[in-house]
């Protein structure tokens, strides 16, 4: 299952429906960095399925969003749990880094006995 792409009118009602922390990417189809990023996100999603949403707001069609919460650069990453903000990372930054903002934030630990760096919720 892909990125969810959210509107004015859908934002709130996915946010408080969500059964799992939601990872919304705002981002704009100009955007090369936002390209560089997108690929990344839907790998973190699909390796903790689950654990973690993801969902996407286009700012060209969706501004209103992006002023409520102060998108001033993309793209941006901004991680909710509970509809409230929990963290956000402003810029392409490599996986690596988003998994380890996502391991503090969320309480993800490395998967013991591989080398392959993906993450787990620690229960």
């Amino acid at each position: 299952m892909g990125a969810v792409e959210l509107t004015e009118s859908t934002f709130d009602q996915y946010l408080r429906n969500a059964t799992a922390p939601v990872m919304v990417d705002f981002w704009a189809p100009w955007c090369k960095p936002c390209s560089v990023v997108s690929p990344i996100l839907e790998e973190i999603a699909e390796q903790h399925k689950g654990e973690v949403l993801l969902a996407k707001v286009n700012v060209e069609d969706w501004p209103g969003l992006a002023s409520r919460f102060t998108v001033e650069s993309i793209p941006t990453l901004i991680v909710f749990r509970d509809s409230q903000i929990v963290t956000s990372i402003v810029s392409a930054m490599p996986k690596r880094y988003i998994e380890t903002e996502l391991s503090i934030t969320l309480g993800w630990i490395p998967k013991l006995g591989t080398d392959s760096g993906v993450l787990h919720k620690l229960d």
